[in-house]
């Protein structure tokens, strides 16, 4: 019976050292609602969107250049680069050009055949007056413009017959978000320094002598992908801050992303998984929802490629599911409510966020043209040269003066008009392409397109 009173001391120990384990705070311990630091971080891989506020003329390696970032870039919650931070960097080769591109180029009146150019920037000034270094690779962006998708005129009337106050009130949202962006886009545009109407017509008539210089024209767009990651510090995030995060965004909210898998009508196949990662926050009544960096994951949902007699491709995509930085996923209904697309594109989006190549309507034109020349009957000088030309610059112009004869000028009209009929009329049409970092705006919950359109901005200088 003496061990006793030692067995009791024992196991009275025990109870109190589980029972100090099991009080201690909840915050003590690493949990995924624990305050702590996130770290502001721009990660290697994201693409600086760079654009020239003047005029460069490519004259020889390591010449300096000079641009502006043209949209604003965040770290999770915060912006950390704003639009209108100069970027500095130089010209790092100019590639040749191969004697099959140069004798291409001569036969079309063309003696300086443009060249790759290759520039490098590596350093960032922000406003405040701090200079970081950059390590990028850069790559030309898309020269176009931020589209948005909008019903028919009867499919919006129709729905605004049914529409319901939810419904209504994601339409607004919508509305006010769509214009957001084109105030964005307005603001990135007048970083640049637009050349005026003469100067332009000046560099237009310039391009089209036989020698010419080569320029970057004001208002050229480059991604510069970060080599390695840009650090701001870190924040410190309270649960309060951060317990929304990954919740469901209500239905007519709109973000920006960027697209991260290539599409191409002629090669994507329905059902193929498809990624974008959100470029800015997504708030709520300041509350933030989904910070950047948040992945988008979805799926091809329906593709057509381009087909012979000039039918256009079709693709259309959706979102189904969003993945937060260091949180669960959600699934979510989103889809295209808006898509770059730059001039000679010609794409068009769809009520449902599906895109659709055009073809542009000077294609009748230029081929009557072209047939029209070849079917006047006139041995003079003038309309031989016209029907060389017809065929191939310098080789039909010569040729049309020189033969001094007809057949041979009826040849070249005959040859430039078939290969406008058969290029404008049956040959296969365009695909849709979507370029890896394609700029788009991604709308979730039900379809908002009936928002009124706000006018397509562009960072290329206006007439």
């Amino acid at each position: 019976m003496r061990p006793f009173p030692s067995a009791l001391v024992l196991i009275f120990m025990s109870a109190g050292l589980m029972l100090g384990q099991t009080d201690r705070p909840a915050g003590s311990e690493t949990g995924a609602g624990s305050p702590g630091a996130i770290p502001l971080e721009v990660p290697a891989g994201t693409p600086l969107p760079v654009v020239l506020d003047k005029e460069v003329r490519i004259q020889k390696a390591g010449q300096p250049i000079h641009g502006k970032i043209a949209e604003p870039v965040y770290a999770f919650d915060q912006l950390v680069v704003p639009a209108g931070s100069e970027v500095t960097g130089t010209v790092t080769r100019i590639s040749g050009v191969s004697a099959m591109k140069r004798t291409m180029a001569a036969l079309d009146a063309n003696f300086s055949p443009t060249r790759d150019v290759q520039i490098n920037f590596d350093q960032l000034v922000l406003p405040d007056g701090r200079h970081l270094a950059l390590h990028t690779q850069v790559s030309p962006a898309s020269q176009g413009v931020l589209q948005f998708a909008t019903a028919a005129e009867a499919q919006n009337q129709d729905n605004e017959k049914k529409k319901n106050a939810v419904k209504k009130l994601a339409s607004e949202k919508a509305s006010e978000k769509k214009q957001e962006i084109s105030r964005e886009w307005q603001a990135a545009k007048e970083q640049i320094t637009a050349p005026g109407k003469m100067h332009r017509l000046k560099r237009l008539a310039i391009a089209e002598l036989p020698f010419h210089p080569q320029y970057f024209d004001a208002g050229t767009r480059f991604n510069a992908e970060l080599l390695e990651a840009l650090n701001f510090g870190n924040e410190e995030m309270s649960p309060e801050k951060i317990h929304m995060v990954g919740t469901a965004p209500a239905a007519g909210s709109i973000i920006h992303a960027l697209l991260k898998t290539p599409l191409n009508s002629a090669s994507a196949r329905k059902g193929e998984e498809v990624e974008a990662v959100m470029t800015e926050p997504l708030f709520t009544n300041s509350q933030l929802i989904l910070p950047e960096g948040t992945v988008l994951s979805g799926s091809v949902l329906q593709v057509q490629p381009a087909r012979r007699l000039h039918r256009n491709g079709q693709l259309r995509i959706v979102f189904h599911q969003v993945t937060p930085p260091k949180s669960a996923e959600q699934q979510v209904e989103a889809s295209l409510e808006g898509v770059e697309v730059k001039d000679d594109q010609n794409l068009s989006l769809d009520s449902e966020g599906g895109a659709q190549a055009t073809t542009p309507k000077t294609r009748y034109l230029t081929t009557g043209i072209s047939v029209a020349i070849a079917a006047v009957s006139d041995d003079d000088p003038l309309q031989r040269t016209l029907d060389g030309a017809s065929g191939y610059r310098v080789i039909g112009i010569v040729v049309g003066l020189a033969a001094r004869s007809r057949a041979f000028a009826y040849g070249f009209g005959a040859y430039g008009a078939s290969m406008s009929i058969y290029g404008n009329f049956l040959s296969r049409g365009h695909d849709v392409v979507y370029p890896k970092d394609t700029a788009m705006a991604i709308g979730f919950g039900s379809r908002v397109t009936g928002a009124p359109k706000p006018a397509p901005q562009t960072l290329l200088p206006e007439e």
